[in-house]
């Protein structure tokens, strides 16, 4: 009798772009994906630290892998959503069920991203803007926080993107 000497085979990664958890590779990501994670992790900065703008900026510039991002995108996310934070805010605020203090820092910074596409950026769809952050909720929030983030934005969707919306509706391809 001969001994198995072989090793066990390694589970194979699918090739979808998913991790095992469901996350996208970081291959699969585009530069705007990228440019929209950069932005999170300075929001949250700028929530939980309060720290100044142009220091998170540098800070997060720095960081592995930023020459990947769109920094124009990153640049329209980070500044606009800081000054525009009151705004975004009034939107969102009709649509929770608690308070913000009660919010993760991860899903309020992912909601101005979402209001803030939604208001700014006409060239991407509604449907990448919510999925998006979706998706950005998930990888980086607590364990059903983007649900709460798709609630909110779903919710804000056919306020700020009427048309879009309703064509979606119409053709389909969005829920009524």
């Amino acid at each position: 009798m001969t001994e198995d000497t072989s090793k066990p085979a390694k589970p194979r990664q699918s090739r979808t772009g998913l991790t095992s958890t469901g996350a996208r590779k970081a291959a699969a990501k585009s530069n705007r994906s990228r440019a929209r994670e950069f932005a999170l992790q300075a929001l949250y900065q700028h929530l939980v630290g309060r720290n100044d703008p142009t220091d998170i900026d540098h800070f997060t510039r720095d960081l592995a892998g930023f020459h990947k991002a769109d920094a124009l995108h990153y640049d329209a996310l980070l500044h606009g959503s800081i000054e525009g934070a009151e705004q975004l805010d009034a939107l969102i605020r009709p649509l929770l069920d608690r308070k913000f203090e009660e919010i993760s820092p991860i899903e309020h910074a992912v909601m101005w991203i979402g209001v803030y596409e939604f208001q700014n950026c006409p060239d991407v769809p509604w449907r990448v803007v919510l999925n998006e952050c979706i998706e950005l909720a998930k990888e980086f929030g607590g364990t059903d926080g983007h649900k709460y983030v798709n609630a909110v934005l779903n919710g804000l969707a056919p306020q700020l993107r009427p048309l879009e919306v309703e064509a979606d509706r119409a053709s389909g391809k969005a829920r009524p």
